[in-house]
């Protein structure tokens, strides 16, 4: 996506104008433009002087973003408008001041005035004080006259059309009333006199400036956590080039530069340390207060600070690939990106001026066909302009997705686009990869099972010379553990391996053994109580590991690859806001019923593998809305299969294509944070939207009269103005209300209605003749072919096959598919 900055915006008109003309240009295939951040972003081959162009011939102003300017001075972020904005309206309230004293407080309260019975020379200062205060808020004609000429009118058309119209109306007044004072008709100059509408149309400029500078000011805060990333970004580093130390600008650094960080400085680039132990926090990018220590080999990141140690570290990430950068860009991107309920005021946006236009003239025809003088048939009109508003329309949804963004910036979660973001709230099942999702990804010992005549820490020093050589994931469990009771390394001779079985070797004359049962019953006999105590692990997830010395059993040692602290919360939390979790791994049956029965989960689908996980979530997609969550390196088809692709604990790997949100933080507890934001985000929208077309649905008819016949209401230009102004304020305040929400708070949690809820139907069936896996994988292929049937758990061991349906199924039909196969079924409850 290629972004640039538009100037000339001024209102949701004229984005959805700029929008029109960019997809007009061959080549384009999207266009987004942001009202908000007065970006827009670009995808397809164009070439980006032709999207100018049509820019220009809009009759906006357009430059595209480089890559210095984001890097260094982000002027897109800046607050110009409020400065400005502030400027005007002290001048016009300098102007306005003595004109409302002239034109009420003289003719309304007899307040003392120099030209006192001097109608003429009253309605002359009036006419002068206006023209300046026009001649201040000139913006508002010149690119409302624009509008109009490009066939394109926007917001500042209507208050250009109702305070010009205020304008001419007064002049020709006035020039009416001095004719009559010539001809000396007293009755007729105090008629003219109150035909004069001189202060609506400065009041209306002026309330449209305050609505204007508060709405700036609000929407300059909607970019605050943005701009504190920005912020962030270290300007200089100090490098080591030809054995010197030097310190340059950061755009500076090149890729494999060695630089020096000292304790209390920020880390410039992404590197890896060479030399040097720190603790480094890394509550910038990630949210997590707890330092995180660095020693030789680990990767740091940009803007992350170094707080106790010296560190030498090689540059690997510069410029506009730092994690910190990458960071800047996607909230930056989701900000140009347009989620799919904004498209609905969007349309309304790109009609509603013209059709205001015609009502305000419908508005004044009807009441001078009934009778009215032209100043109230007027004053009608000039009404229907100024309260009609364009804006609070245009910012409903991205002031509320800018700051939706934001908060999931400050706490690591990383929406890519703005569908995401409105898209995660509708999740209906969760799909959890185990291995680092659920699970922490590295095994650990667990347990520690010593046979009689041996103690722990003997089992334990025999394992760690024994696994020492070993390059097997569960082998680095038990050094861990070893190193963890600081135990010193014993010398290990004819050390052998037999893949996937066990390891052999001999210590201090003896021979040490060490595997899974089967390779340990071919060295010597195992007692039964062990045996037992190996299948009560494997139940619970774990991998018993045998030892012996001499051909005598030492003991077990289990490993397992551990669940996550915070992962059975993070999932009870996802169940309390009404969502179906499943757990994806490639282990057998049993090990993953165990592991899922601890997280807690409501499904468990065992033996997926990477390449089959893509067809278990459109399986799922059936059923509703699916959200996958995994560690983004093998699962990216998964990922990119699913309604929303979740990447956890990415960390510095945060560049995951496949991915529409990226938690920073290797925790769980951020995917049902991300979903909860998501709700909030979208019932901010809804509130918004409600806002701005109840304001006016209500506004426009009670502007043209409609209410004048029966209650007598009729509203004045004035008024109209200033709650103009206020809507578009209050539009952009209720979505400033998100910085407040609690992300982690679990107290609002509202459960969704799943579209396509299916009942579940259990039974289980007691089957005799199976006798290993085959039987066991044979007899589920046999019973999941069944119709109805969703899920057949079977375990040979226990003799049973729990099948989930989704409808009802006879016994008969499921008893027959068993028995074909040559087994037996006893039993079914």
């Amino acid at each position: 996506m290629e972004q640039y900055r538009v100037t000339g915006m001024s209102c949701a008109a004229c984005a959805a104008r700029v929008e029109k003309a960019v997809k007009q240009v061959p080549g384009v295939t999207n266009c987004s433009v942001s009202l908000l951040t007065n970006s827009m972003g670009v995808e397809g081959s164009a070439a980006s002087e032709e999207i100018i162009a049509a820019v220009i011939n809009a009759g906006y102003g357009a430059m595209k973003k480089g890559a210095a300017e984001n890097r260094e001075n982000r002027t897109e972020l800046s607050d110009t408008e409020t400065p400005k904005m502030k400027r005007r309206l002290i001048a016009s309230l300098c102007l306005l001041v003595p004109l409302m004293y002239v034109s009420m407080g003289h003719m309304m309260w007899g307040l003392p005035f120099w030209f006192e019975g001097d109608h003429v020379s009253m309605g002359l200062l009036q006419l002068l004080l206006t023209t300046a205060i026009m001649v201040v808020n000139q913006k508002f004609f010149i690119n409302g006259f624009q509008g109009m000429l490009h066939k394109a009118p926007n917001m500042d058309t209507l208050v250009a059309l109702g305070a010009g119209a205020s304008y001419l109306y007064s002049v020709y007044a006035l020039f009416a009333m001095s004719h009559a004072q010539a001809q000396g008709d007293s009755e007729a100059v105090l008629a003219y006199m109150h035909e004069f509408y001189f202060e609506s149309a400065a009041m209306i400029l002026t309330l449209i400036t305050v609505g204007k500078m508060l709405e700036a000011r609000a929407k300059g805060k909607t970019t605050d956590a943005l701009k504190s990333l920005m912020k962030l970004a270290p300007k200089t580093a100090r490098i080591i080039r030809n054995g010197q130390k030097t310190e340059v600008e950061i755009g500076q650094v090149r890729i494999g530069d060695l630089f020096v960080v000292k304790p209390g400085e920020n880390i410039p680039v992404d590197g890896i340390v060479m030399d040097g132990n720190s603790a480094v926090n890394e509550a910038a990018l990630t949210g997590e207060s707890i330092p995180v220590d660095k020693a030789a080999g680990d990767f740091v990141s940009a803007a992350t600070l170094n707080q106790s140690g010296f560190l030498r570290c090689e540059a690997t990430r510069v410029g506009e690939d730092t994690t910190l950068s990458q960071i800047i860009r996607m909230v930056s991107d989701a900000a140009a990106t347009k989620a799919p309920i904004a498209k609905v005021a969007d349309r309304v946006s790109g009609v509603f001026v013209p059709v205001v236009i015609v009502i305000a003239l419908v508005t004044i025809a009807v009441w001078l066909l009934v009778g009215k003088d032209i100043g109230f048939a007027l004053a009608r009109g000039i009404s229907v302009l100024v309260i009609s508003c364009p804006c609070a329309l245009g910012l409903a949804t991205p002031v509320a997705i800018m700051v939706g963004n934001g908060m999931g910036a400050k706490h690591g979660i990383m929406f890519k686009t703005a569908v995401s973001l409105e898209e995660a709230g509708k999740t209906q099942i969760v799909a959890l990869d185990k291995t680092g999702t659920i699970t922490s990804g590295e095994p650990r010992v667990t347990d520690f099972v010593p046979a009689q005549g041996y103690t722990e820490g003997e089992l334990l020093k025999a394992a760690y010379a024994l696994e020492q050589k070993s390059e097997h994931p569960l082998a680095r469990a038990i050094m861990a553990a070893g190193e963890d009771k600081g135990l010193e390394k014993e010398e290990v001779d004819a050390f052998t391996a037999a893949p996937g079985n066990g390891l052999t070797g001999i210590r201090k004359g003896k021979k040490l053994v060490g595997g899974n049962l089967k390779f340990i019953k071919q060295q010597g006999n195992v007692p039964q109580e062990m045996e037992n105590k190996a299948e009560d692990f494997a139940k619970q997830g774990k991998t018993p590991l045998f030892f012996a010395e001499d051909g005598k059993i030492m003991g077990i040692i289990a490993v397992a690859d551990v669940i996550k602290e915070d992962s059975p919360q993070a999932i009870r939390e996802l169940k309390d806001m009404g969502i179906h979790v499943v757990m994806l791994t490639g282990d057998n049956e049993k090990t993953a019923r165990a592991i899922g029965e601890q997280a807690g989960v409501d499904e468990v689908i065992a033996g997926v593998f990477p390449d089959g996980k893509e067809a278990v979530i459109r399986a799922l997609q059936e059923k509703g809305k699916v959200a996958m969550v995994g560690d983004g390196i093998n699962d990216a088809p998964a990922l990119t299969g699913a309604d929303i692709g979740i990447a956890i604990g990415a960390g510095t790997d945060i560049a995951i294509d496949a991915a529409d949100v990226v938690l920073m933080k290797s925790r769980l507890s951020d995917v049902p944070a991300a979903i909860r934001l998501s709700r909030a985000t979208l019932k901010n929208i809804h509130e918004n939207l409600f806002w701005a077309f109840f304001y006016n649905m209500i506004g426009i008819p009670l502007a043209a009269g409609v209410m004048y016949p029966i209650f007598g209401w009729k509203l004045n230009p004035m008024f109209g103005a200033a709650a103009m102004s206020l809507s578009s304020f209050c539009v952009v305040s209720n979505a400033l209300r998100l910085n407040l929400f609690r992300m982690y708070g679990k107290g609002k949690d509202k459960k969704i209605r799943k579209e396509k809820e299916t009942k579940q139907m259990e039974k289980t069936m007691e089957i005799k003749g199976m006798m290993c896996g085959h039987c066991e994988a044979r007899v589920k292929k046999t019973l999941e072919a069944v119709e109805g049937v969703t899920e057949a758990v079977v375990s040979h061991t226990e003799g049973t096959a729990v099948v989930k349906m989704n409808q009802e199924v006879a016994d008969e039909i499921l008893k027959n598919a068993v028995e074909e196969q040559d087994y037996e079924v006893t039993a079914i409850r």
